[in-house]
């Protein structure tokens, strides 16, 4: 398990339209903790706003410019602290920023460290929290090497994995093991928005570009320079984008919908996505450069169910999320056990989503399999169970019947020979699989009366709610059986 934090330093974003701020200047702020991010518009302004602490601005012969900027905060639903420097000349532009709700007014020509240190004393500074991500079992924690490796390089970089196994938490690992770490992560997911609007989120455009254009709008490739941008679902890219998007990776630089100038880009792509992208190139759905272009370097992600060291920490950190008053959920030994040998179909996202189920569920602090609630598609052994209960007495029967043919078994065959099992055994009980190598148990008996009783309903109905209905079983729990045999090779073809 790693976990990345950042240092305790006051990040103000500095707005000066009339002169920037020099290397000596910059300097003194950074002796009193105060890292300055310049911009010199309020499209900029607005970006950068997203992770400061404090804004300061320069108000030259009134406090318009203050207004305007405390109009945009509002807008923009962030409460960051304004601080402003005036013309010592003009010290009732001073008393007016003070009115409108400015943390200090500073004069325009003070640098002494002292100064800026008292006038940022006591600012609330957000608590960084540290951010955990889980590698613990070995196949995480090789690539978890692996990826601070590639981290250090500006190659673009391919996530393979699927649905849920946690991508963006690798991108974000990427980011933060890399020398941009102070830079902006931003993400999109391309399968999330419409095709007509990826365009111009990804490049932004000039004001008056299009219907509805009134300001100029700044891409998310625009708004992660000197940071890393993000591309989740990539293989969902329309065709006519590709183009576009290969372009800009080749050239580093792109012109917003309706602009004319070129803007110089830095920076890191990294992709991710859960299709066949070969496969997608043979079916014309993706440009094959394009894919030589983003998968400088491949990191695959393996499925939940093939790293069970990470299940436990997962639930941990899950359940810590949960946490209140200082009173923290724990998990049985059951529970736990349980949870490790599901096979995690929706892989991370899943097992979140069955722990916030279980926190409803659960009275106390103690997670029990009783809270443990799967998704349909793979129900738990309880509620199958329940939902059988109808038929009991006829798997009584079967077990019995099964049982008694099975110690017959054991007793005439007193060698494991495959021509022992069959001549001693009713075919239908014998003949499983492809090939008999050990005597049949009595819980495999049973599977093979169940699997028999399944296909006669199915052979004897119209449908499977009807064969459901005969069996004394929920339509969902056949699909659920059905799939359990055609896992063990017991049903061939048949749908669930």
């Amino acid at each position: 398990m790693i976990a990345s934090s950042s240092v305790n330093v006051i990040h103000a974003v500095w707005l000066d339209p009339f002169c920037p701020i020099d290397t000596t200047d910059r300097a003194q702020l950074n002796a009193a903790g105060i890292s300055v991010e310049t911009v010199s518009t309020l499209g900029d302004l607005a970006v950068a706003l997203r992770r400061a602490h404090l804004l300061i601005i320069r108000l030259n012969q009134s406090a318009e410019l203050l207004s305007e900027v405390q109009t945009l905060v509002a807008q923009l639903g962030c409460s960051v602290p304004i601080l402003c420097r005036v013309d010592r000349r003009h010290m009732e532009v001073a008393v007016d920023a003070m009115k409108f709700g400015a943390l200090h007014v500073i004069p325009m020509d003070e640098w002494t460290p002292s100064v800026w240190s008292q006038a940022v004393k006591g600012l609330h500074i957000p608590e960084v929290k540290t951010k955990h991500f889980v590698f613990v079992d070995p196949i995480s924690q090789h690539l978890l090497a692996l990826a601070q490796r590639v981290a250090q390089t500006n190659v673009a970089a391919l996530l393979v994995g699927p649905t849920g196994s946690g991508k963006e938490v690798l991108a974000r690992v990427l980011h933060e093991s890399s020398p941009r770490v102070k830079g902006p992560f931003v993400a999109l997911n391309c399968a999330a928005m419409p095709e007509h609007l990826i365009e111009d989120m990804l490049f932004g455009h000039e004001k008056g570009a299009f219907t509805g254009a009134l300001k100029e709008h700044k891409g998310l490739f625009e708004q992660a320079r000197g940071g890393t941008i993000f591309l989740d679902e990539i293989g969902e890219m329309p065709m006519n984008l590709q183009a576009k998007f290969l372009r800009v990776l080749q050239e580093k630089k792109l012109n917003r919908l309706g602009g004319e100038a070129t803007i110089d880009l830095d920076v890191r792509v990294i992709a991710a996505t859960n299709k066949d992208l070969k496969l997608a190139i043979e079916q014309r759905e993706f440009r094959e450069d394009l894919y030589f272009r983003i998968s400088t370097f491949r990191l695959r992600i393996q499925p939940l169910k093939e790293r069970p060291g990470d299940i436990a920490p997962l639930v941990a950190q899950s359940l810590a999320r949960h946490t209140k008053d200082g009173a923290s959920y724990n998990v049985t030994p059951e529970a736990l056990a349980m949870l490790e040998s599901y096979p995690w179909p929706g892989n991370v996202r899943e097992l979140e989503n069955i722990i916030q189920r279980a926190v409803v569920m659960c009275d106390g602090r103690t997670i029990t399999p009783a809270q443990l609630l799967f998704d349909d598609a793979f129900m738990d052994v309880q509620s199958v169970l329940k939902e059988s209960s109808a038929s009991a007495e006829l798997v009584k029967s079967l077990i019995d019947s099964t049982a008694s043919q099975n110690e017959a078994f054991v007793q005439a065959s007193p060698t494991n020979s495959i021509a022992a099992s069959v001549n001693s055994v009713p075919t239908e009980l014998a003949v499983v699989g492809k090939e008999v190598s050990t005597p049949i148990n009595l819980e495999h008996a049973v599977k093979v009366s169940e699997h028999q009783m399944i296909m006669a309903a199915i052979q004897s109905t119209d449908s499977r709610i009807a064969a459901a209905e005969k069996l004394g079983i929920s339509p969902r729990t056949l699909r659920y059986k059905i799939a359990q045999l055609r896992s063990r090779g017991m049903i061939e073809g048949a749908s669930a």
